[in-house]
């Protein structure tokens, strides 16, 4: 257990530390920088859920709008999940 873990006093403080990553997508007027924030959970209700990854913009806009996101026991299954995310609709912002 990491040190900063220890500093939740309640379980339902859900305190987590974040993990900031980008990735570019291609899209019809150049590429889209999509920032994902990962966050491990101190103590997960869960312990397969203990990453979250979640992407800045949606995707799917003018559909039915989608924010890419990704759980995992591990960062990389997490991050790796919301990239995927990332790519499966196309970006249709201005």
């Amino acid at each position: 257990m990491a040190e900063w873990q220890f500093a939740e006093t309640k379980p339902s403080d859900e305190l987590a530390q974040l993990t900031y990553y980008s990735v570019k997508k291609p899209h019809a007027g150049g590429e889209i920088e999509f920032v994902i924030t990962v966050k491990e959970f101190a103590n997960p209700k869960e312990h397969s859920l203990r990453y979250f990854a979640l992407a800045d913009k949606q995707t799917n806009q003018k559909i039915a709008p989608f924010t890419p996101c990704g759980w995992g026991d591990t960062l990389l299954k997490a991050l790796a999940e919301c990239i995927e995310a990332v790519h499966r609709f196309p970006y249709e912002g201005s």
